[in-house]
């Protein structure tokens, strides 16, 4: 069996923080938030990362990221294409610049897949424990002859809100045995108490979330078959979302995921962290989580220096 491989979602330019986050250094030693995430995945038994960029950031990336990351890690390089997986379809907008999804970003990685692999945002920090946990699904689960057998982190949606202004979090809901039921993607969600807050009408009415309420973060486990899916099943998605948003419209994983679970094609089980989730989604974001950082670094959950 392959040992499970990591891909990391770094093709986004971060227009909400004003510049390219992926590159920004949080530790004291110049490390980018990303680098944590891939210590502990590391520490997890994970020894390769894929790293999905444009290919215009290449030198770029390799420079200020790629190339420390590699003194501790097997790294591979995907590149996400517009034209990739749409050269055949017809009716897409004229112009497009924006890219097609964190569907098709994880598509643009097939062909350095061999196995089962893990996906997560270069903009977030999930924990030690969540790479640990979702590391031995992986490496103990394969698909049944009858569904695909597929993993997803949970978070409590109190401990993933920013003060700075909206996320988009998947709203998740699971039966009693642990297995998600269904997931929503949900845009510009506020901090409102404990809980959130998020509108669909601009803001005439809102809708509350509970603290509790369980929320995706993009950290999902998948066989290598989710690949061969994706990609069939791409072409259908995307036509539906640009029929509703001509020029915005893009297939997210949480959409991918929901027609599986909608088919019957797949079970996710969702997996629990007691990790405390952080991320960098606006600039005023960042100096609590250099500060986080530090904390967890004098305390001795990370060296001063991760890849020395």
């Amino acid at each position: 069996m392959e040992k499970p491989v990591l891909v990391v979602l770094a093709a986004g330019m971060g227009s909400r923080y004003g510049g390219l986050k992926q590159m920004d250094s949080v530790g004291s030693c110049g490390q980018c938030l990303i680098d944590y995430s891939i210590y502990d995945a590391r520490r997890a038994g994970f020894e390769t990362v894929v790293f999905v960029i444009k290919k215009e950031l290449e030198a770029d990336f390799r420079a200020a990221v790629g190339d420390r990351i590699s003194r501790g890690m097997e790294v591979r390089y995907a590149f996400q294409r517009l034209e990739d997986l749409t050269e055949s379809m017809e009716d897409l907008p004229a112009v497009r610049t924006k890219p097609w999804g964190t569907t098709h970003a994880v598509l643009a990685a097939r062909d350095q897949i061999r196995g089962p692999f893990a996906v997560i945002n270069a903009d977030d920090y999930y924990g030690p424990e969540a790479f640990r946990v979702l590391y031995d699904y992986l490496a103990n689960h394969t698909d049944r002859p009858d569904c695909f057998q597929y993993a997803m982190v949970g978070y409590h949606l109190g401990k993933t809100l920013t003060e700075n202004g909206g996320v988009t979090r998947g709203v998740c809901r699971t039966n009693r045995d642990g297995l998600l039921e269904n997931i929503v993607e949900q845009q510009s969600i506020e901090r409102d108490g404990e809980g959130g807050r998020f509108s669909n009408d601009g803001g005439q009415s809102w809708n509350h979330l509970s603290g509790d309420t369980l929320v995706s973060m993009n950290f999902w486990g998948f066989q290598r078959s989710f690949l061969e899916e994706a990609e069939a099943r791409f072409p259908l998605l995307l036509h539906r979302a640009l029929a509703h948003h001509p020029e915005q419209g893009e297939v997210q994983l949480p959409v991918m995921i929901a027609d599986l679970l909608d088919r019957g094609r797949a079970q996710v089980r969702v997996l629990s962290s007691g990790d405390q989730w952080f991320g960098v989604t606006y600039r005023e974001d960042k100096p609590s989580v250099v500060a986080a950082l530090r904390e967890k670094t004098e305390r001795g959950l990370y060296p001063e220096n991760l890849w020395d």
